[in-house]
């Protein structure tokens, strides 16, 4: 609908002026109105009162629609049903592996993301699955929820409780729990980072049927750069660093695990995208016979809904 109808008249301006402006507004664009009130100011400087008071009931009437849209969006969030409001990413290709296994397979993931008003919801599951000579010798599984409370312009609490599988790395189960604070560095259209850090428990079961319980400190960083129109540069960084009992911190037995991923994605529509990606997963202290770092490198085609 057009702004037009929302603006009173003024007194009559020359012709040539009222009709640029009326079509200006009819736009709705606040940038192109602005440069065409300008221009009719510096064009018929005689009638600068009668421009500046259709200025100001184009920015009011502006102002009252934008108010009501927002309020009208804030219902609709505080309204919807839990399954409501969602939206997500599924990726799916082929990598290959250096390290404790040379190989290729196949990797899949699907990230679901829930944006409320102060809480946003994030749900990510991954999968990486190998068959070679005939077995699979590969299954390794993620699935994590983090849940995101924005108290503030900037600042963030978090909560995080995520499971993992990896027998190649020693462990039959990972499961983890942590909460914390997170800063908002950037937050543009072409740059974001954000860090997060907090406490954290963690409990591996080993497939030599051992287990341990192990406080620990997390920390991590996402970083999103669009270089350009269509190609972004992620960064995404978890590290834990535990500590050697349950309750206590035993530093000779500490055990630090970092989790790094680098990606460069390439827009090929509105929702395809391809990404060629190198994994890092570090272990300063794994099991015997097994090594400190595994490395991924995937190329997949990631699709928005």
């Amino acid at each position: 609908m057009s702004l037009l109808a929302g603006v009173p008249a003024q007194a009559e301006l020359p012709e040539g002026a009222q009709a640029m402006i009326d079509a200006a507004i009819a736009t709705g664009d606040k940038a192109k109105v602005a440069t065409v009130i300008e221009l009719a100011r510096n064009t018929w400087p005689e009638d600068r009162a009668e421009i500046d008071a259709i200025e100001n009931d184009f920015r009011s009437t502006l102002a009252a629609r934008e108010a009501a849209a927002a309020k009208k969006a804030q219902h609709a969030i505080r309204n919807a049903g839990l399954f409501e409001r969602w939206s997500g990413e599924g990726e799916l290709g082929a990598f290959q592996s250096s390290g404790n296994t040379e190989s290729v397979g196949i990797a899949a993931s699907l990230k679901l993301k829930r944006t409320g008003i102060d809480w946003t919801h994030l749900v990510r599951l991954r999968a990486d699955y190998r068959r070679q000579n005939g077995a699979t010798n590969r299954e390794q599984y993620l699935a994590a929820y983090e849940p995101r409370w924005q108290f503030d312009d900037d600042v963030f609490a978090y909560g995080l409780a995520q499971y993992e599988r990896d027998r190649i790395q020693g462990f039959s189960a990972r499961y983890s729990l942590s909460g914390g604070l997170g800063y908002k560095i950037v937050d543009s259209k072409a740059l974001q980072l954000s860090l997060k850090a907090g406490p954290a428990y963690r409990v591996t079961e080993f497939t030599d049927g051992t287990s341990s319980n192990s406080l620990a400190a997390l920390a991590g960083f996402d970083f999103d750069w669009q270089l350009l129109d269509r190609l972004k540069l992620t960064q995404d960084l978890n590290a834990l660093a535990e500590t050697g009992g349950e309750a206590t911190i035993i530093l000779e037995r500490a055990n630090t695990s970092i989790n790094l991923v680098t990606g460069l994605d390439f827009q090929v529509s509105d929702r395809l995208r391809s990404r060629l990606s190198y994994q890092v997963e570090y272990d300063s202290n794994p099991p015997p016979g097994k090594v400190s770092t595994d490395t991924h490198t995937r190329a997949t085609l990631i699709y928005g809904f």
